[in-house]
C-alpha cells in the first residue's frame, strides 16, 4: 500500500469515532487542526486524535477542529491568541506555518518558541543534481558547475531549505521560480530547464526517482534532528550526507538561518500545546503522544509515507533551533530580497 492509498484510508477511518455515534458535546479533549479539512494536516491530525484519547485517564473521544488555509498561519495565530493554557485544547500544524514565521510574513501573529511540544512528523528534503558525467557529488563539483539553475517554488516555502544550504556554501544560484509541485520540478529536470531539484516533504523516496532516472544524482539531505540537538542521517536515505557535511559556511548568520529553515522544513507536522500550560497537563499529552507513536496504524501510515515520527524531546530540540532565528527575521527578509527580489506577503 502506497502512501496517497494508506492516508485515504485514514481519512475515511477517521469519520467513525468522530460521527453521529458519538456525543461531540461529551468530548473532554481537542485538537484544533492548522489547514482545510481532509487535507494532509487534518488527515494527520484525525490518525493522531485516534491514536492518543485511549491514552488518557478515562479514554475520552479527542474531537478536531479544522481552521485556516494549507499553510497553518491561520491556526498558528489562533493557537498564541484564543487557546487557553487549560489542558484541553492541542494544535496540529504543518512546518509551513514556521516557514513563514522565520521569513516575517506579514499574517503572522505568533511565536513558536514559546509552544509546548508534543509530537511531531519528520520529512526528509534532498537535493538532487545533473551532474557532469563521472563527477563526484563533491562542493568542488557544484561549484564547477556555477550559477546551479535549481527548480524552486517561492522563498516562502521548503525549497527555502535548499537556497539556504547553497548560499551557505558561497554557491552561486540561478532559482527558477514558480515550478509548484513534483510534476512542473520533474518536467523542468527532464527537459533540461534546471540541473538541480529540491523535494521535501512526504514520500520524497518515490518523488526522486523520475530524477535519478534522468541521471540525477541525490547530492544531500536534511538529515534528522535528534533530541540531543545533533543532525544524523535520514532515515530513508541512510548513506546521503547532511548538507552542512559538503563544507563549511561563508557566515554565520547563512549558517543560522539555514539551521533554522531546515528545522521548520523538515517538520511534516508538529504538535503543541500553548505556552503557560500547567505541568500536569503537560506530562498527560506528552504521554499520550510517545504511547501513540507506536500504534499500528499510526506507525503504518508513517512508514507509507516516509515520516519519522518524534516524541516531545526531540521536538524540543528543533524548536530550540528557531530561537537564535527570533531577532534575525529582518536580516533574513533584506536576505531575500537582495538574492531573490522577494518581498514578505
Amino acid at each position: 500500500m502506497n502512501r496517497r492509498q494508506m492516508m485515504r484510508g485514514l481519512a475515511l477511518a477517521s469519520l467513525v469515532p468522530f460521527g453521529a455515534g458519538r456525543a461531540r458535546a461529551a468530548a473532554a479533549l481537542s485538537l484544533l487542526v492548522a489547514g482545510p479539512n481532509g487535507e494532509q494536516t487534518s488527515r494527520w491530525g484525525n490518525a493522531c486524535a485516534l491514536a492518543m484519547q485511549s491514552e488518557f485517564p478515562g479514554a475520552p473521544s479527542i474531537t478536531t477542529q479544522t481552521v485556516g488555509g494549507l499553510d497553518g498561519v491561520t491556526g498558528a495565530n489562533r493557537l498564541d491568541a484564543l487557546i487557553a493554557p487549560d489542558g484541553k485544547t492541542a494544535v496540529i500544524l504543518p512546518g509551513a506555518a514556521l516557514i513563514a514565521w522565520l521569513t516575517g510574513d506579514e499574517r503572522v501573529h505568533f511565536d513558536p518558541t514559546r509552544w509546548v511540544p508534543l509530537m511531531a512528523g519528520g520529512n526528509s528534503g534532498v537535493l538532487v543534481v545533473r551532474l557532469p558525467a563521472g563527477a563526484p557529488a563533491t562542493l568542488n563539483t557544484l561549484k564547477s558547475m556555477s550559477p546551479l539553475k535549481l527548480a524552486a517554488d517561492q522563498p516562502q516555502s521548503n525549497d527555502l531549505a535548499a537556497l539556504l544550504a547553497l548560499a551557505r556554501l558561497g554557491l552561486p544560484m540561478a532559482p527558477s521560480f514558480g515550478l509548484r509541485g513534483s510534476d512542473a520540478k520533474i518536467n523542468a529536470f527532464t527537459a533540461g530547464e534546471v540541473d538541480a531539484v529540491f523535494f521535501c516533504g512526504e514520500g520524497v523516496p518515490e518523488d526522486i526517482s523520475p530524477l535519478t532516472a534522468s541521471g540525477g544524482v541525490p547530492v544531500f539531505s536534511l538529515g534528522l534532528q535528534n533530541a540531543d540537538g545533533t543532525i544524523s542521517p535520514d532515515p530513508a536515505f541512510p548513506t546521503l550526507p547532511d548538507a552542512t557535511a559538503l563544507g563549511p559556511s561563508i557566515s554565520p548568520f547563512l549558517d543560522a538561518a539555514y539551521r533554522a529553515v531546515a528545522t521548520a522544513a523538515r517538520l511534516d507536522f508538529i504538535m503543541v500545546l500553548p505556552r503557560l500550560t500547567d505541568p500536569g497537563s503537560i506530562a498527560q499529552w506528552r504521554q499520550a503522544a510517545s504511547e501513540a507513536l507506536t500504534a499500528p496504524a499510526l506507525a503504518a501510515a508513517a512508514s507509507a509515507s516516509s515520516i519519522t515520527l518524534q516524541s516531545a524531546p526531540a521536538v524540543i530540540a528543533n524548536l530550540t533551533t528557531l530561537n537564535p532565528a527570533s531577532t534575525e527575521q529582518a536580516t533574513m527578509q533584506a536576505f531575500l530580497t537582495k538574492n531573490f527580489g522577494w518581498q514578505p506577503g
